[in-house]
C-alpha cells in the first residue's frame, strides 16, 4: 500500500468504522453519511497519528479538511485547532516558473537533497482546475516518482477547483497540517498562472522564480510584478551546452535585478544557475535559503512575514465565506442570471443590476 498516496479526492473517508465518500456519499451510492454522535470521527486519535508522522493519517486529515461535507468541516477545524501549538516550524518555500522550466524537476532533485540531509519535506503541488470540468490534472506524483518513494517525503497535489489565481481555499491549512506532522520544509508549486504567484507569496517565507537560459529574451515578455516577487532567481537546466549560456543569464538578470523594487526589506534578491539533472547549484540554493531566514530573524521580519500571512489569510477567508454565503441562497444563482441577460440587453446598467441583487433603494 502507498501511504504516501493515502486518502486523495473521490478516495473513502474511513475512521473508528465509518464509511463515507469525500462529498458524504458512501460508496456504493447508499445513503449520505449522517452525524451519529460525536465520536464517529475520533479526532484526538487522528491528531495523535498525525503528529506521529504517519503520512496515511495525514493524508485522511488533509481529505477531512478538504471536504465540502459540513461535519467533516466542523470536524476538520476541530482537528485543526487540536493541532495548531505544533506547527509554524517550517520553512515554507514558493516556487514558481516559466513554461518549461523544469518546475517538477527542480523540486524532485531539490527536495530528494534536502531528505538526504536529514529534512522532512512536503510538497503541495497546486494543480489546474478544468474551467469546464472541475477536473484537475493531479499529474506531480507521476512527475516526482523518485521523490513520492522516498520515506521522507510527501507530496500531495490539491486541485484548485476555480478558486482565484490557482490555490485551493484549503492550501494554508494543508500546510499547517503538514508542519504538525513534522515536515519542516514545505514547498508550495504554483500553477504559473499570474495571479497565484501573488497569492502563494503571500503564504511563504521565501519565494524562488525559476527561469531558462536567454534572459534578453525572457526579461521583454515576463511580467516585472512577477520577478519584484521573487527572493531568488534560477536560471535551470544550466547543463551541457547550455553552461555557458546559463552563466551570462545570471549575470544579466543580476544587472537587471537592480532596477528592481526588492521583495524582502534589507535583503537583495540572489540569481544563480542550477542544473538538477547534474546536481549542480542545489547546495548554494539551500544555503541562499538559510542566509535569507538568518537575516530576516536577525531583522524580526521573518516573523512579521509570518503575522501578515495569517492576517491575509483570515482577511480572504472573510472574502470566499461572503462569496459562498451569497450564493448559497438556493434562487440567487437564477437572479443574477436573469440580472445578466437584462444588462446585455441594455435594460439595466451593472450598478443597478448590483443594487437589485443587494436590495438596494
Amino acid at each position: 500500500m502507498d501511504h504516501n498516496k493515502g486518502m486523495d479526492d473521490g478516495a473513502l473517508f474511513v475512521m473508528d468504522g465509518i464509511a463515507a465518500s469525500h462529498d458524504g456519499m458512501a460508496p456504493s451510492g447508499r445513503k449520505k453519511f449522517r452525524k451519529k454522535n460525536n465520536d464517529d470521527i475520533n479526532i484526538s486519535e487522528l491528531a495523535k497519528q498525525v503528529l506521529a508522522g504517519s503520512r496515511l493519517h495525514l493524508s485522511k486529515a488533509i481529505t477531512l479538511l478538504e471536504s465540502t461535507n459540513k461535519y467533516h468541516k466542523e470536524k476538520g477545524q476541530e482537528l485543526l485547532q487540536e493541532l495548531l501549538p505544533h506547527t509554524g516550524n517550517s520553512i515554507r518555500v514558493g516556487i514558481t516558473g516559466v513554461p518549461g522550466a523544469g518546475k517538477s524537476t527542480f523540486i524532485e532533485a531539490f527536495g530528494g537533497k534536502l531528505c538526504d540531509m536529514g529534512h522532512r519535506v512536503a510538497v503541495l503541488a497546486i494543480d489546474p482546475s478544468s474551467s469546464l470540468t472541475g477536473g484537475s490534472i493531479l499529474g506531480d506524483k507521476t512527475r516526482m516518482e523518485e521523490l513520492t518513494r522516498n520515506p521522507r517525503a510527501f507530496i500531495r497535489p490539491s486541485p484548485s477547483a476555480g478558486t482565484l489565481g490557482g490555490v485551493h481555499k484549503k492550501s494554508r491549512e494543508t500546510m499547517l497540517l503538514c508542519e504538525a506532522a513534522g515536515y519542516d520544509i514545505i514547498l508550495i508549486e504554483t500553477v504559473g498562472v499570474g495571479q497565484s504567484e501573488t497569492i502563494v507569496r503571500g503564504m511563504v517565507d521565501f519565494f524562488l522564480l525559476l527561469v531558462l537560459t536567454g534572459a534578453g529574451d525572457e526579461l521583454q515578455g515576463m511580467k516585472k510584478g512577477i520577478m519584484e516577487l521573487a527572493d531568488t532567481i534560477v536560471v535551470h537546466k544550466a547543463d551541457g551546452d547550455n553552461v555557458r549560456s546559463a552563466k551570462k543569464t545570471v549575470a544579466e538578470y543580476k544587472q537587471f535585478i537592480h532596477f528592481l523594487q526588492q521583495a524582502t526589506p534589507g535583503w537583495t534578491t540572489q540569481s544563480m544557475a542550477v542544473s538538477s539533472y547534474e546536481n549542480k547549484g542545489l547546495d548554494k540554493v539551500w544555503d541562499t535559503i538559510l542566509q535569507f531566514k538568518e537575516i530576516g530573524e536577525e531583522s524580526n521580519y521573518w516573523y512579521n512575514r509570518r503575522n501578515e500571512q495569517t492576517t491575509e489569510w483570515f482577511r480572504s477567508m472573510i472574502t470566499d465565506h461572503l462569496i459562498d454565503s451569497f450564493y448559497g441562497v438556493p434562487e440567487r444563482k437564477q437572479q443574477v442570471k436573469s440580472l445578466e441577460e437584462q444588462i446585455l440587453l441594455g435594460r439595466l446598467t451593472v450598478t443597478q443590476g448590483v443594487d437589485q441583487l443587494f436590495n438596494k433603494e
